[in-house]
């Protein structure tokens, strides 16, 4: 089979992470990089000019200069949000697949401004919800469609974590992280609203509260978040970036080795008429298809089994695929939009102290 050629635009942290899983996939070869400031850029890895080289790839200033001198089979944006939309939109009329990280726009009107480009041409376009692509999440989505929960009731939620003090992660060239939209809901929350959707069902409304409390930064540094989905069912999330917990995903679902992970704790709950399913353990109790169902009756209770994969690499093989044909966007710019679209109605919700429709 015939390589996937594959230029990541924006060497920072994630594209290098890109470029790693790009270089292991068998499937991929990467064509260029595409980075405008090439100095210094990426701490404790030299240039980007020597990352190119080491790479043994070409380096281009611009996109443009990259799509007209080599153009590949699909482009990575790993730019800053800002410049998602015009980028993706000039790789979609070069005919090139792209795939976008999250979010995949900065503001709403560019993100309906990318999806109306993209199927205008029917070009391709794959969004950079990583965890879309977790064999957890996968299982997730498997047990709830499978019936064993029954009927959708709630569901809990919580991206419960602290963020370093030190390592200057607020100060000096981040001290923007203590301004508005330097928080955990507009920094952390679309990833959440992500698997929400996916285990769960569409968000037709939110309410929220914010405090900023523990750090007495401008921003929020925690937040609670009710959710109404469309299929009935009501959720709860709980969000901080200043509590000594380990119930987020990063910290347990062992899936990045940068965190330490506690395989004890959950992040979530789904509970429906039937049974309970917790995420990331994969506790599952239910009551028997043949029996009552009362608080008095025991459940029957399992741990399901899950093959851990790194997302990052899964969904480079996806994006592959979708190149290739093979596959539709698991992680389509609509649903990127969709996702976008709640995140940006918690800030409102908050903001206001009412609900916020999102659909």
């Amino acid at each position: 089979m015939k390589k996937v050629r594959i230029s990541v635009a924006g060497a920072g942290l994630i594209g290098y992470r890109h470029i790693e899983e790009i270089q292991k996939n068998p499937d991929c070869e990467l064509l260029s990089i595409v980075d405008p400031h090439p100095p210094t850029k990426l701490a404790g890895l030299g240039s980007n000019a020597a990352l190119g080289a080491t790479a043994g790839v070409p380096l281009y200033a611009s996109l443009g200069e990259m799509l007209t001198k080599d153009k590949p089979d699909g482009v990575i944006l790993a730019t800053p949000n800002q410049l998602h939309a015009d980028q993706a939109i000039e790789c979609i009329n070069a005919g090139v697949a792209v795939f976008v990280e999250k979010p995949v726009a900065h503001t709403l009107a560019d993100g309906i401004r990318l999806c109306e480009a993209a199927e205008a041409c029917g070009v391709k376009v794959l969004v950079g919800h990583h965890r879309r692509h977790s064999p957890i999440l996968h299982k997730v989505v498997e047990v709830v469609k499978s019936g064993v929960l029954g009927q959708l009731v709630c569901v809990m939620g919580s991206a419960a974590f602290y963020k370093p003090d030190s390592e200057g992660y607020y100060d000096g060239p981040n001290a923007w992280r203590r301004e508005p939209g330097g928080g955990p809901i507009l920094l952390n929350l679309i990833h959440e609203i992500g698997n929400l959707r996916a285990m769960v069902g569409e968000i037709v409304a939110v309410q929220a509260f914010t405090s900023n409390a523990t750090r007495g930064f401008k921003v929020e540094d925690s937040a609670v978040i009710n959710l109404k989905f469309a299929n009935g069912a009501l959720g709860c999330f709980l969000l901080s970036d200043a509590a000594g917990s380990a119930k987020s995903w990063e910290q347990t679902a062992q899936e990045n080795k940068q965190y330490t992970t506690y395989p004890d704790e959950d992040c979530y709950t789904i509970i429906g008429n039937r049974g309970s399913l917790a995420v990331p353990t994969m506790r599952l109790k239910y009551y028997r298809q043949d029996g009552d169902r009362s608080w008095y009756k025991p459940f029957v209770c399992e741990t399901l089994y899950i093959e851990r994969k790194d997302p990052l690499a899964e969904q480079i093989a996806h994006f592959a695929a979708v190149i290739r044909g093979e596959a539709e966007p698991l992680v389509s710019p609509r649903d990127g939009l969709q996702n976008l679209r709640v995140t940006d109605a918690v800030v409102e919700a908050a903001r206001s102290g009412g609900v916020v429709t999102t659909i």
